[in-house]
């Protein structure tokens, strides 16, 4: 079975990383979380390429005559992250997910309709002619075959995703395109007119402004660590998003604004914005940013240096590119909930224990987004790196478990995982789990607790 650090290689390669660096690098911890595929291994071997990727950063600076920082993944308290970090105290987070969001049987097999936010339920239930209950969308899903169904909702503007298998998933246009596509899509930018930031060895961020456009897991995972590390992370999120079940877990060390950055009148804001950011993570579509006036090379002009970072679903090039997507619909298209189902002889779609995509991709975005900070440090040169949640989940597909099921079962939780350090969240006293991640020499915690969206102005 592939190794960790079989895995880490793997993903260091696609990061642009010099191998001799895994070295530094070491996993400890038993255990796997139960499913089809190797999960922790995958989790561990996403966090580990972040923080190779700032142990490479930081000897870039030459605070490290050596060059050697060594890294170490905790695997088992990698596996309770990806679910959450989060223990409220004397209070309960709420639900992320809608009673009518999941998956429903229809005429030639399973679909999934993500109905969490209120616009894309309400584009569900325009096209099903249902009501706003689980009983009405599973009697109207039934009459639908499934393509047509997802089909008609993405039309709609809302998101869907038939349940395919890995073998039809390798021969959809989509899928192809993704499966041609790296990991990391990377692009150089253009050379930054102004010096780097001051760099401060413990707090190896402190000093540089990460601007935050993203939602739900992947792009907030990515910022979250950058903000762990010292970073500046400034979320801006539109006037109508919410999230609640998430803010709790992903505001943490954020100042989060709201504003509508697609109109006419604020253009100028989001350029400003732009012109002073240092890291650039966001999750808008493609053609949205490019129909702003606002694309890739645009982005670099306003800010020579940027490291420019952008996450997608199902993938950046292909049919689907500006599809809307989350992690659960990606794991139904391509093959991941049906092969659950069918390994493990279930009754229904049965994908990951945990949102592995989402998580896994979001480290993933963070080292990428350090690798280019280490590429300007070097060179002064910006950098632009692309993601999707399919391409990382092609990975998740190489790693089934030779035996098809593990449930080497993870020792619980117990109070020495957790924080001694308190969080006075907005919603109460928390305390979170302690880093799965141990770069040597680096502190890391976040300056401000987690906080409602748009709880601070729009500006740095």
């Amino acid at each position: 079975m592939t190794s960790d650090l079989d895995i880490l290689k793997s993903f260091w390669h696609a990061a642009r990383g010099d191998p001799a660096k895994v070295d530094q690098v070491s996993f400890v911890g038993l255990g796997e979380l139960p499913s089809t595929f190797a999960v922790t291994s995958f989790a561990s071997a996403t966090v580990g390429t972040c923080g190779l990727a700032l142990a490479s950063l930081i000897g870039a600076t030459g605070f490290d005559d050596s060059h050697e920082t060594p890294v170490m993944i905790d695997r088992r308290l990698t596996s309770f992250w990806f679910h959450d970090s989060l223990r409220p105290v004397g209070w309960k987070t709420p639900p992320n997910s809608d009673p009518t969001a999941g998956d429903y049987l229809a005429r030639d097999g399973w679909i999934r309709l993500h109905t969490n936010a209120p616009h894309h339920r309400q584009a569900a239930l325009a096209v099903l002619s249902a009501d706003n209950n689980r009983e009405s969308v599973a009697k109207a899903v039934a009459t639908w075959h499934c393509d047509e169904l997802e089909s008609a909702v993405v039309a709609n503007k809302g998101c869907a995703a038939t349940m395919r298998t890995w073998e039809a998933w390798q021969q959809h246009p989509q899928g192809q395109a993704v499966m041609a596509e790296p990991l990391i899509a990377w692009e150089n930018g253009d050379r930054a007119h102004q010096p780097t930031w001051a760099f401060n060895r413990a707090r190896p961020l402190e000093g540089l402004k990460v601007l935050d456009l993203t939602r739900v897991l992947a792009g907030p995972t990515c910022t979250r660590m950058l903000g762990a590390f010292g970073a500046d992370v400034l979320r801006v999120d539109p006037p109508w998003w919410t999230e609640p079940g998430n803010e709790p877990e992903m505001t943490v060390g954020k100042r989060c604004a709201r504003v509508d950055l697609r109109a006419p009148g604020n253009l100028d804001l989001f350029k400003a914005l732009i012109q002073q950011a240092d890291v650039m993570v966001h999750g808008y579509r493609s053609d949205a940013l490019e129909a702003m006036g606002l694309g890739a090379t645009e982005r670099q002009k306003l800010r020579p240096g940027l490291i420019d970072v952008s996450l997608d679903a199902y993938g950046h090039t292909g049919p689907w590119r500006h599809r809307r997507g989350f992690d659960s619909l990606v794991q139904m298209s391509m093959g991941i909930a049906e092969m659950g189902q069918r390994v493990q002889q279930k009754d229904r779609p049965t994908p990951l224990p945990v949102q592995a995509l989402d998580f896994g991709t979001g480290y993933l975005l963070a080292a990428a987004a350090l690798r280019g900070l280490e590429t300007r440090v070097r060179t002064s040169l910006g950098s632009i790196a692309r993601l999707s949640l399919a391409r990382t989940g092609i990975e998740v597909m190489r790693l089934q478990h030779p035996h098809n099921y593990v449930c080497e079962t993870l020792r619980p939780e117990s109070a020495e995982d957790i924080d001694e350090r308190p969080e006075q969240t907005h919603w109460g006293l928390a305390h979170r789990l302690k880093p799965p991640l141990s770069v040597f020499g680096v502190e890391q915690y976040w300056r401000s607790a987690a906080t409602p969206l748009g709880s601070n102005p729009c500006g740095w």
